[in-house]
């Protein structure tokens, strides 16, 4: 295999990876990612929670080559999963835009698995997947290969596209040619994500505390919320897309996802104030199972609609 990096190897991918309905590709390389004091800083506050998983991944986090050590290339590519919001009831509680309908680890990672097997048609023996998965940075890889920045929410913002996508990466062993690193930070002296947090999770411009996230303590966190934190998740059962539904990159640039996978479902149609409740193991798995509301669980489901409806109701 040459040694030097394929220009028109790198189009194709990319080509496909537009045809497979990505909107976004870019390719960059496993070295060290330019975060890593960052990382070990935010650990070390115990911005990170209960997610000790964080810990014991920070090292490969840091030096992306640890990963799939035979990689010599990353290919990195945006999954759309915009969908505007409906005008909810006024005492209904919310529930993330990407969680409305099939889980992104299902329905991203089966495009992903279909673009590895491009690579491995023009030659690769390594093309190893990760959607939100693993020990992988998806958001500085994605700055690096040339996708966007990362903004002081902490997303990563591609300009006329905004952020509502998921992140995917191939790991491949293919020397395909790099793009160059998005350089230029278009956020500006705005300050919108941070001034709507309900709960002050944006403690500092790209510094996020997870344990004052609403999204964190939906959906990782099994404890009880404390009080003081629950009573401001403003209707918030599952995620929460306030700092990027308040971004101007977002409110100009989102458009709706061609993917029907992502759409909601009906089911959010039906749901009572005790639904989740009123609601079996059987019936929640069978509703529910193949979306991102797995990972809290029945239980979980149950505490958080609860403190939606209360917070609500303050």
């Amino acid at each position: 295999m040459t040694t030097e990096r394929d220009p028109v190897l790198a189009r194709t991918v990319k080509e496909a990876a537009v045809h497979l309905g990505f909107l976004g590709c870019g390719i960059t390389d496993t070295g060290p990612t330019p975060h890593g004091k960052a990382l070990d800083t935010w650990l070390a506050q115990g911005y990170a929670g209960t997610m000790r998983y964080l810990h014991r991944q920070a090292t490969k986090r840091k030096e992306p080559a640890r990963i799939v050590p035979e990689a010599r290339t990353v290919v990195v590519v945006l999954d759309n999963y915009f969908r505007p919001d409906p005008v909810p009831p006024a005492d209904a509680p919310r529930v993330a835009k990407y969680a409305r309908g099939r889980d992104y680890h299902l329905a991203t990672a089966e495009r992903l698995r279909a673009l590895a097997d491009v690579l491995r048609s023009h030659g690769a023996t390594v093309a190893r997947s990760y959607v939100d998965a693993g020990p992988v940075p998806e958001r500085e890889l994605g700055q690096r290969a040339g996708l966007g920045w990362i903004g002081k929410n902490t997303m990563l913002i591609r300009p006329g596209v905004g952020a509502f996508f998921v992140i995917g990466a191939v790991f491949t062993d293919l020397a395909l040619e790099l793009d160059q690193p998005f350089a230029t930070d278009h956020c500006g002296t705005c300050t919108r994500c941070l001034d709507a947090c309900p709960t002050t999770a944006i403690v500092a411009p790209r510094v996020l505390d997870a344990t004052r996230c609403i999204s964190y303590l939906t959906i990782e966190y099994r404890g009880v919320v404390p009080e003081d934190l629950a009573d401001r998740f403003e209707g918030w059962a599952f995620g929460c897309d306030i700092c990027n539904d308040v971004c101007p990159w977002n409110e100009r640039f989102a458009e709706s996802t061609p993917h029907p996978e992502f759409a909601p479902r009906p089911v959010w149609e039906e749901l009572g104030a005790d639904a989740f409740d009123r609601m079996d193991p059987e019936e929640f798995e069978n509703r529910f199972g193949d979306t991102p509301l797995e990972r809290p669980g029945l239980e979980g489901m149950r505490r958080n609609w609860r403190l939606a409806r209360e917070s609500l109701s303050d």
